[in-house]
């Protein structure tokens, strides 16, 4: 399975510890990220992350040119709702394209760690079909 990693700056911390108590999962797994997020993972994991650019320089357009084609199975996108951001026309967009194809999408640690428990067990087999 592919997917894509994004954490905004209040939660990269975040990002780097949940990626750390799942290792083995997401290691089974193909992962990109944009550019900052995907270094920290790599940095505290040595997993192998496909990064884009960082999210405010393309990054997050990146990411959904990815999903547009179908390429990535699982988005974990951990945001920072109370901070704006200038590129939220992208973010938006991100939560758009996930909705318009079928692409589980988690926004918080608790829905992440859903995900990823659902990726153990299979239950996210579906998408090669999906795909087909």
């Amino acid at each position: 399975m592919n997917i894509a990693m994004v954490a905004h700056d209040a939660k990269k911390k975040l990002m780097q510890n949940f990626c750390i108590a799942y290792r083995g999962i997401l290691s089974k797994n193909t992962l990109y990220a944009t550019g900052t997020t995907g270094r920290l993972i790599e940095e505290v994991t040595n997993l192998t992350v496909h990064k884009y650019l960082a999210g405010h320089l393309g990054g997050t357009q990146q990411l959904g040119t990815q999903i547009e084609h179908n390429l990535i199975d699982m988005v974990i996108f951990l945001r920072d709702p109370l901070t704006p951001k200038s590129h939220e026309p992208d973010v938006n967009n991100i939560f758009q394209l996930c909705d318009k194809h079928n692409i589980p999408l988690a926004t918080n640690l608790a829905t992440a760690e859903l995900l990823v428990k659902a990726l153990e067990r299979g239950d996210l087999d579906w998408r090669e079909l999906f795909k087909s």
